[in-house]
């Protein structure tokens, strides 16, 4: 037995002194394998070492990471028992050594004593122990799936394999069947646990219940792909933002970091953290608050993690390289194992597996990070509007904050991918030329020469990009700003016929934007130029140096090719470096522009006391330098009515400001007690039901709602609308009269059941009668808030006796104060003031006399707005046919509300972007390949293909370079081989440069055609088109699409055109080197086909219904600046901000899958590329006798590029999904367009209309082909010169006449015709430019007075200050420092209302056109300067034809003749006086409004 024993070990045992490693028995062996020493421990160490390690960190984090409790299942209760097995079965190892050890006793064997036998086996029960307590431990923290263990038991299997491996060699050396135990073969299941957690959202993200290695690899995303390749993605198919990625938790991180940035800076030393604004709200001097670092805190330390993953990858990079040399030499030695290269390939494959799946995490983290960075922004942008003071919000525009949240935050998003790269770039570089240093020597310095001059010329290049992007943006900024303007007021375009005006203007911002585009196009050639060729530059001085510095230098496979794979590494670097400087430059440009505006100047939060128990008033205020208001002193008693009164301008409107807090406070003091409702002077709508619009937020009380509703006499109106209160009102009212806004937005101040009401005129907008019905209900001493403050501004003097103190204002200052007989009995200015503008009607109605408001005169009401909306002409088929129907529909007015809210399909206006579905059509990339120009875009895929193919050669030229036979230790045609090479790669570069600016110059006339296209379809279409599509919309198309056009697009071609050509030739030099290739190629490229379609279906349409989702935050960012004094003033502003962050997150929730797709896309398109790689140095391997290394050499390097191919289909989904802009913005192409602007030749006579006769004939219109008629069989004939008042209920069709009139809309039947000319044969520029309107809203645009009054400067100076002298402004202009050339800020905020109806006054004098038609066009002035325009209108306009909407009877009594319209139809039409006579329903009218 014991001569057996030893002969045994003999045969199976190393050597007496046994070492760790035999490279005889391991490495030059045809049969390898690893020495017992080593199995024994290293093998069996190795996975414990890495647990213990990692449990101790891993503990705590399971600690500070607590997911909740997992049900203990099956599969745990497995999992425990076979951990626990495992334990039992390392003990008996240990305890089999003790008794082998006793056993022995005459030591048998010399191995059985070494400590080895005991220390492993007891190492590896106690690590057992710990993955099993390890596993309930992970189950009781709620964790599903943990990288750290599926690691931990990957290592144990693969270290168990091998000495598994080893004992079966061992078994077939000896004679006899050995068992062999394998105690690590564990197959470790993981399976989705039970998880004991409340799931709060409806459609959880899978993400969070994802095993490890579904995390890895993305495979949790694969059931939304799959639904997307069944059909197209809808917007319910998306899943919920995890908790981590939502505004919620994102936003307040970054705002609570950046004030605590302010308050370091102010804490430093700065006198004023208000800030000192410049003209354009920059700072002049002193610190600024850093927020790049308050970014930078609020990311950072989940952005670290990326940058682990970075460096792995990173070292991972330069594995390929060493592993070709690897295989050359392979190939070159005859006599190694050919194992050898089977592993070699193999460790390939897995090497770069492994690289794939590190680098996709890495993209995924970023992207994450960006995501994050753009919702914070978004949300911080968001949150500043709403506190920004009023001097601060005009330094910056709508368009500008708009390009903030969009362009500014896409900016950073971009960056945030490529970050990294600023010190991976570098660390890249190092290490090529370390392993080059390796291989050729000190010649690699020729290279580090010909890249160290690349850096000042790129430095250079960056420095001049940023001069364009800054000169870009700014001109994006304008461009966006006037488009907003435009939009706004497209209506007052169309009606003077404005439109070429505006879009010349459009076109010359947008030129001089593609000015600069073309010279970033310029520069962006040069510097493609650079980082094409520098790599081929340093490979070339490589080459040269190290081949004619000593003739003994011979360049053989493995130092070219072996170069070359190091030389493609070092390519990266450097052609991303550029890239990210320039990246840089924009987002500093950006973060620069959000730091302007997030440190811009807040209201003062103590400007207004709201705690105080008094109601006193002594304060003096700035709103520009000299103050607007001063020394003013008041008291208002609780529960007052206090009427303020003024001219124009003299500050009223910045009383009620002041009360609000909206102004700068200098000195003195404002307390207010209790909560303050505001109704501004120009009603803010909100683009929501008419129900949500009057609730606000609010509780719904249906009693108090009816009441509220019928005081603010909207009864008639719910009546009107299709679907009552539940129809949804269009962006700012497009649907609602000027009058039914102010009482709707009266409503919302009601509604809300305040102490304290700040009313800013609302009652100017209203006809008379429903003005007393208004002031009786709701305002005045019997109103539902009599026992309420109110402070009431306005122009009406028949409600001043009511009120309890009366404030006149002149020029910032009350000069008079007391009650209303008080100030009489004064006899002062403001007596004198009555005395001349209250006429015998009013004084009547003022001594108390006031007619019972029927119920019939509450639908009295309507004025233009309301004509344009789709829903009037439904009114007209209800049948309303007497006082009695409508008095009964009053008094039941809960059913009013109801009846048609149940149907609110029929309300809804607006219509949201639609998201297209399937494949982008090939119409769409020819329609852009046409806007390029078909010669171009075929000259520059000539240039492609020279590129590629000279590439190629020279590639090939270097493989039969490396073939040359060497004689006498030298390569005699080494000359030529260079000067070849060096020419090829001249030429390349050429090619790179033509290329590159005929794509960039093909993109700027593609821009410049489809904007153009684009803004003249627009321009063109309906009033109906934009009262259905909100602005948000265009303004996307305007902003977002037009960048991605401008700048994304012609980017994605060269880099698609670029991955394909690279993919084509590497595919082709695989080919010809190992023809055996052909076998694997077409299956691989039908799964790399298939997964392609499969990722574009899914990425395309997630990429349509993120666009989609960002309209809304626009449209939604739009409203809210519009309104920020409403939504302060009522205190809505969390409501605001969790509406806005809600809009965010939905368009997040697209974006978030689309990130991830292009991940899972990327994993399985590179597991292609890497099998690719593995097939060519396999078959090489197998083909090593016939293949010279050369080619083998120049193929596998070129393998290693395959990796392109996720490249390639993400450049080609990329194209299709940003190509989709240009598919967004040629919609506008077929929407419907109205009649030709101008016939030529024109058929009008010159000067015509000479008389301004108007004949209409039998005329009818209707607002859609399904409605019917919303006026019918009109006729009328007016001679030139007449007055002409049209009156008339709501709803009568007094608008629809007059759109009629301008074509706005156009005629079903009969024919309207001015002096002989039937205007349906005009074009409609000649029409409205030679008829003038003064519209109910006076809209101004941002730009000089003088371009208001006349935008096409066809008038000389002479004649616009003789209308502005007319219009009674010329006093006021002449005190402006820059006079006619006085910038309007947007919307004409800094004028007041009267002060813009005046302006609006001045151009129709400027026009003097022979028919003027007035739309209540003194609603806004106070008594004083309504005299003054009627007067100037009686005298201006003596000769012309005057039609007047009137809503204010007593401004037509002296007119010609009045026609009286009732449902559409011409009622009665003469003398106000026969008709006052013939006791009509024009005699019932001016009866209601106490004028007779």
């Amino acid at each position: 037995n014991r001569l057996e024993c030893l002969s045994l070990n003999r045969l199976t045992l190393p050597p007496p002194l046994p070492s760790l490693q035999d490279w005889n028995r391991t490495w030059h062996s045809e049969n390898p394998d690893l020495t017992q020493c080593f199995q024994n421990t290293v093998l069996v160490w190795l996975p414990c070492l890495y647990l213990w390690l990692c449990a101790p960190i891993y503990v705590l984090y399971l600690k500070s990471h607590n997911r909740g409790y997992i049900c203990m299942t099956h599969l745990n209760k497995a999992k425990t028992a076979v951990g626990f097995l495992l334990w039992i079965v390392c003990w008996a190892d240990v305890f089999y050594s003790f008794w082998e050890k006793s056993q022995d006793g005459g030591g048998c064997s010399p191995y059985t004593q070494a400590p080895v036998f005991l220390v492993s086996p007891t190492m590896l029960g106690i690590t057992m122990l710990l993955a099993t307590l390890l596993t309930q431990y992970e189950r009781l923290k709620g964790v599903q799936s943990s990288g750290v263990m599926l690691n931990f038991w990957l290592v144990a299997i693969l270290c168990a394999t091998v000495t598994f491996r080893s004992k079966i060699i061992q078994a077939i050396r000896e004679v006899r069947v050995c068992c062999v135990f394998v105690r690590h073969a564990v197959i470790h299941v993981f399976h989705k646990p039970h998880i004991a957690v409340l799931i709060l959202f409806q459609n959880p993200c899978p993400e969070i219940g994802a095993s490890f290695l579904s995390r890895i690899s993305f495979w949790w995303i694969t059931g939304l792909m799959i639904t997307g390749y069944k059909r197209p993605l809808e917007q319910k198919d998306l899943w919920c933002l995890n908790s981590e990625d939502r505004s919620q938790r994102v936003v307040p991180q970054l705002v609570r970091r950046w004030n605590n940035e302010c308050l370091k800076v102010k804490r430093s030393g700065q006198p004023n953290m208000l800030l000192q604004l410049s003209p354009r709200g920059e700072r002049k001097d002193g610190a600024e608050p850093s927020l790049f670092w308050a970014l930078c805190l609020t990311f950072g330390p989940y952005f670290l993690i990326s940058s682990l993953y970075k460096i792995i990858q990173d070292i991972l990079m330069f594995v390929g390289p060493e592993i070709l040399r690897l295989l050359i030499q392979f190939v070159n030695d005859s006599n190694a194992p050919s194992w050898q290269g089977y592993f070699y390939t193999a460790l390939l494959f897995v090497c770069t597996c492994f690289q794939t799946l590190i680098l996709q995490k890495y993209f995924h983290v970023c992207f994450t990070t960006g995501m994050r960075l753009r919702t914070a922004i978004v949300g911080a942008v968001y949150r500043k509007a709403l506190v920004i003071s009023n001097a601060a919000r005009r330094t910056s525009t709508v368009g500008e904050i708009v390009n903030l949240m969009s362009v500014d935050a896409q900016r950073f998003m971009d960056l945030i991918t490529y970050i990294n790269m600023i010190w991976s770039a570098p660390l890249q570089v190092v290490l090529a030329l370390y392993f080059l240093w390796q291989n050729l020597g000190p010649s690699v310095l020729a290279g580090v020469a010909v890249m160290v001059l690349m850096v000042p010329i790129n430095a250079v290049i960056a420095m001049k990009t940023k001069t364009y992007q800054v000169a870009q943006m700014k001109s994006k900024d304008n461009r966006i700003k006037l488009m907003n303007e435009l939009l706004n007021g497209i209506k007052v375009l169309k009606l003077y016929a404005w439109e070429v005006a505006f879009k010349d203007k459009v076109s010359a911002i947008r030129e001089s934007e593609l000015q600069v585009l073309k010279k970033a196009a310029y520069l962006g050639a040069v510097s493609t130029f650079t980082w094409v060729c520098a790599p081929f530059l340093v490979a070339l001085s490589t080459f040269a140096v190290y081949v004619m510095i000593d003739e003994r230098n011979v360049l053989d496979a493995q130092k070219a090719f072996v170069s070359l794979a190091l030389f493609n590494i070092l390519r990266f670097p450097l052609n991303m470096l550029p890239m990210v400087i320039s990246s840089m430059v924009q987002a500093s440009v950006s973060m620069k522009r959000l730091r302007v505006f997030l440190s811009h100047e807040e209201l003062q939060e103590d400007s207004v006391d709201f705690l105080s128990l008094s109601a006193s008033v002594s304060l003096c205020f700035y709103s520009f330098v000299p103050p607007s208001l001063c020394r003013l002193s008041v008291r208002i008693p609780d529960g007052s009515l206090v009427a303020v009164v003024g001219h124009v301008g003299s500050g009223k409107s910045s009383l009620l400001s002041a009360l609000l807090g909206e102004m700068e406070k200098l000195e003195g003091s404002v307390s207010v007690r209790g909560s303050v409702a505001y109704v501004p002077q120009q009603a803010w709508i909100q683009n929501a039901t008419l129900k949500d619009n009057i609730m606000f937020g609010q509780e719904r009380k249906e009693s108090w709602y009816h009441r509220v509703v019928e005081a603010c006499a909207l009864l008639p109106d719910l009546e009107i609308l299709p679907a009552g209160d539940g129809t949804e009102i269009g962006e700012k009212g497009v649907n609602l009269s000027g009058g039914q806004k102010q009482r709707v937005s009266l409503a919302r101040a009601v509604y809300c059941d305040c102490a304290v009401y700040l009313l800013d005129d609302p009652l100017s907008a209203v006809d008379a009668h429903v003005g007393k019905h208004i002031f009786e209900n709701v305002i005045g001493p019997q109103g539902v808030l009599k026992d309420r403050t109110r402070v009431l501004v306005t122009h009406g003097l028949s409600y001043l006796p009511q009120a309890d103190l009366i404030l006149v204002m002149v020029e910032g200052e009350i000069t008079e104060m007391g009650s209303y007989l008080e100030l009489m009995g004064r006899d002062g200015a403001f007596a004198e003031f009555l005395r001349t503008y209250a006429n015998k009607e009013q004084e009547d109605d003022d001594s108390g006399e006031m007619c019972h408001l029927t119920p019939a005169c509450l639908s009295l009401h309507l004025s233009v707005f309301l004509c344009l909306s789709v829903c009037l002409s439904l009114y007209m088929s209800i049948s309303l046919s007497s006082n009695s129907t409508l008095a009964a529909a009053v008094r039941v007015d809960g059913d009013v509300i109801g009846k048609k809210a149940k149907n609110a399909e029929v309300g809804k206006l607006t219509e949201a972007d639609k998201a297209n579905t399937g494949r982008v059509k090939l119409s769409v990339f020819w329609e852009y390949m046409k806007a390029i120009g078909v010669a171009l875009s075929v000259i520059s895929l000539i240039l492609f293909f020279s590129h590629h193919f000279a590439s190629l050669f020279s590639n090939y030229w270097l493989s039969l370079w490396t073939d040359d036979p060497v004689v006498n230790g030298t390569q005699p045609s080494r000359e030529m081989r260079l000067g070849v090479y060096g020419a090829l790669g001249l030429s390349q570069g050429i090619a790179v440069f033509c290329y590159s600016i005929a794509v960039s110059i093909g993109g700027i006339l593609a821009s410049r055609y489809l904007h153009q296209s684009m803004l003249h379809n627009v321009l063109r279409a309906p009033m109906s088109f934009f009262e259905r599509t909100p602005s948000g919309n265009l303004v996307n198309r305007f902003a977002k699409e037009t960048d991605t056009i401008d700048s994304v697009i012609p980017s994605i071609i060269k880099m698609f055109m670029g991955s394909m050509f690279n993919v084509v030739g590497s595919c082709v030099v695989i080919l010809i080197a190992t023809p055996l290739v052909a076998i694997i190629i077409p299956p691989l490229g039908l799964l790399y086909f298939f997964v392609q379609r499969f990722y574009v279906s899914s990425s395309r349409q997630l990429k349509r219904l993120e666009s989609v989702s960002r309209s809304p935050v626009y449209t939604h960012f739009n409203e809210t600046l519009l309104g920020t004094s409403v939504i302060r003033a009522f205190g809505e502003q969390e409501r605001f901000i969790r509406e806005s962050d809600g809009r965010v997150d939905h368009n997040q929730k697209a974006y978030y899958p689309s990130i991830v797709a292009n991940r899972w896309l990327a994993v399985r398109l590179e597991f292609v590329g890497n099998c690719i790689v593995m097939f060519a140095a396999l078959f090489a391997v197998m083909a090593r006798e016939s293949l010279s290394p050369g080619i083998m050499g120049l193929s596998i390097s070129y393998a290693l590029q395959v990796t392109s191919l996720t490249w390639l289909v993400r450049m080609s989904s990329d194209l299709e999904t940003n190509i989709v802009a240009v598919e967004r913005v040629k919609e506008y192409d077929d929407t419907e367009k109205e009649a030709e602007w101008r016939h030529d030749p024109s058929s009008l006579p010159h000067g015509w209309p000479t008389a301004g006769n108007i004949d209409i004939r039998g005329f009818g219109l209707r607002y859609r082909e399904d409605q019917e008629l919303a006026i019918r069989d009109i006729t009328v004939a007016i001679q030139g010169g007449e007055k002409v008042g049209i009156v008339g209920r709501t709803g009568a069709g007094k608008s629809s006449l007059t759109l009629g009139l301008f074509r706005i809309i156009e005629a079903c039947e009969g024919e309207i015709q001015i002096d002989g000319v039937n205007i349906a044969t005009l074009g409609l520029h000649e029409l409205r430019s030679r008829i003038t309107i003064i519209p109910q809203d006076p809209v101004l645009f941002s730009g000089s007075l003088r371009m208001n009054l006349d935008p096409f400067d066809g008038y000389s100076d002479e004649e616009v200050w003789r209308a502005l002298e007319l219009a009674h402004l010329k006093s006021f202009v002449s005190g402006l420092p820059d006079k006619l050339k006085h910038e309007c800020s947007e919307g004409g905020e800094n004028l007041s209302l009267g002060q813009r109806q005046l302006v609006c006054l001045a151009r129709a004098l400027l026009r003097k056109t022979k028919i003027l038609v007035l739309d209540e066009a003194t609603a806004a002035v106070d008594l004083e300067t309504d005299n003054l325009i009627q007067s100037t209108i009686r005298t201006q306009f003596d000769d012309c034809t005057v039609l007047t909407i009137a809503h204010r009877l007593n401004t037509i009594m002296d007119y010609t003749r009045v026609l009286v319209l009732d449902k559409g139809e011409m009622a009665e039409f003469d003398s106000p006086s026969a008709l006052i006579s013939k006791r009509g329903i024009f005699y019932k009218m001016a009866k209601d409004s106490g004028l007779v």
